[in-house]
Parts: C-alpha cells; structure tokens; sequence
C-alpha cells in the first residue's frame, strides 16, 4: 500500500536549489507582481480544445487581447485561422422568461410566450424539439409547430418533476446541472425524468438581512440523520399524455443516480443505492412498463461510489465501467447480461479518465496515476489477452492530454513542478512528432523565482505521504521562517501533484516576504487509492487532522522553520480542517483562517455526510470526535472565522454553533461575516477577504507593517 518514495532525506534539494537561486539577477518589484507583469517571464500557452478531425486539432493562440481558434494539419503544421466550432450548433436559451431557439445560421426564434419562468432548456438529440421545466412540472416543445406538451401537473413547492431538490442537485446529480433532472434518448422519442417530494424534507431557513425587514429563504435540506426526499423516476413519450414509472417504491430509504439510456433507447439504465450507501445496483428498466432487471450489482464494507458514467460499445458486446472495489480505482469490460468479461486494468494504483474505446482495434485509450500517484499520464491496454497497459506519455512529468477521435494522435501538455509547462504532438505509439509550445519565456532565467518542491512525510502508523514546499527567495537556513499551509483536505480531493504552480503573483510575494508556503495531502485525499479513503469511515476527520499534525511536525522540526508560527487556512472542508487543526491539533498548529467550514457533521447534508459518517443516530461517537466543537476548550492559538451570511451550503449555523461553544469556553478569536454571501464569495467581497487574509499573515505571522504599496494596491 505504500506510495513511490522520492526523497529520504527532507527538502536537502531545496535548501541546495534556494542556495543556488541567489545566483538569479534581479527579483520583482511590487508593481511587477501584482500590476503590470514583467515581461517574457512566461509566455500564453496556446489551449487546445478538440479535434475538427482525425487530422487537424483546434489551437487558440493569444493575438494581443484577444484568444484565435486555429485549425492546425497534423502532419504539415500548417494553421488556418478558423471559426468556433459552436457557431456551426443550434442553440437554446432563456430570455425574459421565455424560450429562444436559434438554429445553426444564427437565426433566432421565440418558442414560449408568457409571464412563467421556463428552466433548464434542452435540445432534443435530433433538434426538432426542447424539453424543460416550468412551476416545478415537466414540458416539450415542438420547435418547427410550436405545439407545447405538458407531461406533468402536480407541480408545486413540495413536488418538482424535471427539476432537483436540493441534496441530488449539490451530491448526486451536480452542480453544472443546475438542477435539471431529465433525460432525453437518443432517438427523441422518450424523456426520463425524476420526481421529487419534499414535503418530509426538514425546512432551514436562511435569513436575508436586506431592506428594512429581511426576510426568510426556506431551504428543504436533509441534515445528516433527517428523511430525504422521496424520488421516483417517470418515463413519458413524446407529444402523448401518460407516465410510465419504473418499478421502484418511492417510500423506501433509497438513492438514484444519474441514468442512462442505451443505444438503441430499448432500455433505461438505473443506478439505485441504499441509505447506507454501501450498496450499488444498476437496473435495466423497460420504458413501456417500467419493469426492471438487475445488470451489476456492487457492495463494499464501507461506501461505492456512483459511476458517472459507462461506455457502451457500439457492437452491442458490452460495457466498460470504472470501479474501486479492489481497493484501487480500475476499469472492468462486462457484457450486456452484467457478466464480466475481463477486468482491463490492476495494481496498485488508479486509473483517471477512459478517452477513447477504439472497437475495431480492440483497445482503450486512458489516463491514469501509475508510475507516481502524484502524476497523470497516457495509456492503452488491449480490451482481449492479458496484456499490460502500455505508457504512451514520456518523463516524469504530468501530462493533460488530447486525444484524436481515432486515436491515432495525442497532443499532452506536460509539465512538474520545476519545469514549466511545454506541449507536444505524438503519435499513438508515444513518438514525438513535434514540440508545439513552450511557456517558459526569454526573461525567465533572469529573474529570482521561488522553487516548490515536492516531498514526502510519514505518518504515526507508517503511510508515506505527500506535500509540497515552496521555500523564500534567498533562503537563509539559519533564520527561522513561518509556515502558511493551504488547505482542502475532502475525500479523494487531492491538491498536491507534480504538476507546474506558478512562481508569480501572490506565490511570488510571500516567497518574497519570507513565508513556507505549503500544500498537503492526507491518507483519503487519492494517492492511496478507496484503500487510503477507507481508513476515515464513520470517522472523517479524525485520521485527516492527524496526518495534517504529523507533517507540520515535521516541518517544526527543521531548525529554519518558526514553531511559533504554523499556519493554516481553508475553505469548506479546508475551513474544518483548520478548525481541527486549532483546536484538536492546538499544540502544533498556530494560526488559522477556517473559511465557511463545517464545525459539527451532524450540520451537513444526509448524501455527503452519511457515506463517509453514518447516522448521528448510529454513529453518535463518530459524530463527537471528529467535531472542532469537541475540542474546543484547546484553542490557544489565533482563529479567525469567516462565513457567508446566506450560505446554503455550509450554513452558517456551523460557525454560530462553534463561536457559541467558545464564547462559553471565554476563548479569544476572532470573526468575520460576509452579508448576503452564499459558499464562498466573488467581488467586492473576495477583494475585502484577500485583503483580511493579507492583513492578517503580516499581523501574525511577519509581525511587521503592510508595505505602502499594498495599501496604496487596495485603495
């Protein structure tokens, strides 16, 4: 189970590559960091989006102020300036309440016509139609005709069909749905929709302080515990009145995820999982009566995960779908009946994303995190024999790629944490045809920049783990230096790879100031694939602060690093992190900025939380142990708390619940609100809270005055 190793010895490379930077000529003024950028420092990265064909790929090139799609010949390298691709696409929108359709020649047409709010528009696959929602009740129009189906009439504030209630919209279905839940087949003929009932959801309310009487945003959200909407799926044929609802009891304590239609339309594919979420069934559904047969079933002793997606092969001769129920993240070929075919990838480690399933030559095309858990690069492995997945990428470098539609060719942008980014064309054999691009510029090696470095921490049980270290310019190593720790810290949502950060802006200035600035990952974070992940069920939080304890350690160890001076921030996750970090890890952490964290389990929503947690009902000591609220009485460092008023997320019950227990506790710290501000913040008020952050690391870590420019930069 251990991680690749780098180094033995801590950061000796990066004490040798800070000695060696005073080498470099000049550093950046202020002006040059934050208001008009050197120059030839780093040059645009062209950005490459897709394919016009098997042989020509689309480049956007910076002109001045303004990115160009080029179309750009494989073999020759010859480009020609070209038109967005999305020009050529029919298109659907909302304007004034209403639908606007406007077709590939940029003709617009008006499709609604009345005082109701329409949502979530949605082309049909063969563009003669536009599904949405409106007052909660499922609709289609007919784009040449203007003739309007209603499918669904119990629409109200309780029951919405086609539209999401909120815990499958934030966990299940996503946010870049928007809330839409309906899905159209492939032939037009049929939409899929789910239908939520609410009304056994609990109300929160969220206060708006606006005007002079503010006023009450009741939120159905099921806390952690709390009973979920009910949620049944409908079938409906196009243009026809009726429902035909899959086979399932909307009473029982259950989850859907997102559905699939198969090729041919014949079927709709379900993915159901029990409360407990430890449970996984995909159901093949009959859309003309909504019988169902099971297809793949999946159980683990801790949680599954919900695919987010599958490849069904063209020739009907099964599927591919991505699971982690070895302990890694791996790719298994079943056929059509759930029987598994071959498992097409194993070992310890993870595969990432499947590209491309090239049918006639029997392979697959995928990235994965194989040679370091830390990096990403290219495969293909044969979907027949045993052969094992063959590495197309070169370098220990990162690689995000592009990949031809035939597969034929690939363009990567690659790059670690000291080579700056650079792309290239290969071919499907892992030759390099051609460098495209390189981003370091002329003026680079003129100019005194910081270097991060990755390196690796072991933990109290012995799991190797890694982090990465960003050194002040001039490195003195015999003065002592604070430390910054930026922070997430959630469930296989990993920050730290051996990927290019750029050494300008903000990175640059505390660099510059004499900060450590540091990112780590702990055991659930990804590296150790669902196997580091288990450790943390039904005690989330728990082994992560402790990780995070084990590495600052490390860090206070070093006869350069102020122990005094540890700090910490983060956002959400990152904002419980750091508030288990000052109070459950009061005597290593310092310092910390814990921004609209959740500071008790019991707050958050039943999907999230109950995966990883349980019930508060069934897990009560889980529950306590892993709440900052529980540690409170440690607290003696410095914590600021910062939450949005209006945050229907995170709420802002977590923070009030926590000031109220140190309050109690009569502690010192400090709070900062943002009105009307929902998970986060944009603005105004981002301006104001990178303001308070910069404020602060000076306050507390530096100990020393704002310089002139910053105040002058903020006026």
């Amino acid at each position: 189970m251990m991680i690749k190793k780098i180094s033995s010895t801590l950061f000796t490379a990066l004490v040798i590559l800070s000695f060696s930077s005073n080498a470099q000529i000049k550093d950046l003024s202020f002006e040059e960091v934050f208001n008009k950028p050197a120059k030839d420092i780093l040059n645009p990265m062209p950005i490459y989006r897709g394919w016009a064909d098997n042989n020509n790929y689309i480049e956007y090139r910076m002109e001045g102020q303004q990115s160009k799609p080029y179309t750009v010949d494989v073999r020759t390298g010859s480009a020609v300036q070209s038109a967005p691709a999305q020009v050529n696409e029919a298109t659907v929108r909302i304007k004034n309440n209403d639908i606007f359709y406007k077709d590939a020649l940029g003709n617009e047409k008006q499709l609604t016509r009345d005082s109701i709010l329409e949502k979530n528009p949605t082309l049909s696959p063969d563009g003669s139609q536009v599904a949405f929602t409106k007052r909660n009740d499922l609709y289609s129009i007919n784009i040449n005709s203007g003739v309007e189906t209603r499918y669904t009439n119990d629409g109200s504030d309780l029951i919405y069909n086609g539209w999401a209630s909120w815990v499958y919209y934030e966990e299940i279905l996503g946010r870049s749905t928007r809330y839409k839940a309906f899905w159209w087949s492939p032939d037009s003929k049929r939409i899929a929709f789910m239908r939520f009932d609410d009304s056994k959801v609990p109300v929160f309310p969220i206060y708006n302080s606006s005007g002079q009487q503010g006023f009450l945003e009741n939120t159905r959200y099921p806390k952690a515990g709390d009973k979920n909407p009910e949620v049944k799926m409908g079938l409906v044929n196009l243009g026809s009145q009726g429902i035909v609802w899959a086979d399932f009891d909307e009473k029982n304590d259950q989850y859907f995820g997102t559905p699939f239609w198969m090729a041919d339309s014949k079927t709709l594919w379900m993915q159901w999982m029990n409360r407990d979420q430890n449970k996984l069934i995909i159901y093949s559904v009959n859309p003309v009566d909504g019988a169902k047969r099971i297809i793949h079933e999946e159980t683990q002793k801790t949680w599954v995960d919900w695919f987010d997606g599958m490849y069904f092969l063209k020739n009907g001769s099964g599927f591919i779908l991505k699971s982690d129920k070895s302990g890694w993240g791996h790719f298994y070929y079943y056929d059509l009946e759930g029987k598994l075919k071959k498992q097409l990838t194993s070992g310890f480690w993870r595969v990432a994303q499947l590209l491309l399933v090239d049918e006639k030559a029997q392979e697959i095309f995928f990235t994965a995190r194989q040679e370091s858990s830390a990096r990403h690069d290219l495969y293909r492995v044969s979907l027949k024999g045993t052969d094992e997945p063959v590495r197309l990428t070169f370098g220990n470098y990162d690689h995000q790629i592009n990949l031809s539609p035939d597969g034929k060719y690939f363009i990567t942008t690659y790059s670690n944490l000291s080579t700056a980014p650079k792309s290239a064309l290969l071919d499907n054999k892992g030759n390099i045809i051609r460098e495209l691009a390189n981003s370091k510029g002329s003026a680079y090696d003129s100019y005194n920049l910081p270097k991060t470095e990755l390196s690796y921490y072991k933990t109290r049980d012995g799991l190797e783990l890694p982090m990465t270290v960003t050194l002040p310019l001039n490195f003195d190593p015999s003065k002592k230096y604070p430390v910054w720790i930026s922070i997430y810290g959630g469930p296989d949502a990993g920050t730290v790879y051996d990927r290019w950060k750029s050494p300008l802006g903000q990175n640059y200035w505390w660099a510059k100031e004499g900060v450590i600035q540091v990112a780590i990952d702990n055991r659930s974070s990804g590296h150790l694939g669902k196997t580091g992940m288990d450790f943390i069920y039904r005690n989330m939080g728990k082994y992560e602060i402790e990780d995070y304890m084990d590495a600052a350690s490390l860090l206070k160890s070093k006869p350069y690093v102020d122990g005094s001076k540890i700090g910490i921030t983060g956002g959400s996750f990152g904002g419980y992190i750091t508030s288990m970090a000052l109070t459950y890890g009061a005597d290593v952490f310092t310092h910390g900025i814990a921004n609209y964290s959740v500071t008790d389990w019991a707050l958050y929503d039943t999907h999230y939380t109950e995966r990883f947690m349980g019930t508060p009902q069934n897990n009560a000591e889980g529950y306590r142990i892993t709440s900052p609220m529980t540690y409170a009485d440690k607290l003696k460092g410095s914590l600021r708390i910062v939450h949005g008023t209006m945050d229907d997320n995170v709420h802002m019950q977590n923070s009030i619940q926590l000031i109220d227990k140190l309050q109690d506790l009569n502690k010192n710290f400090e709070f900062m609100l943002y009105p009307g501000e929902r998970h986060g913040w944009g603005g105004k008020k981002a301006r104001h809270s990178n303001q308070e952050n910069v404020r602060y690391i000076y306050k507390n870590l530096l100990e020393k005055p704002i310089p002139a420019e910053y105040l002058q930069y903020w006026k």
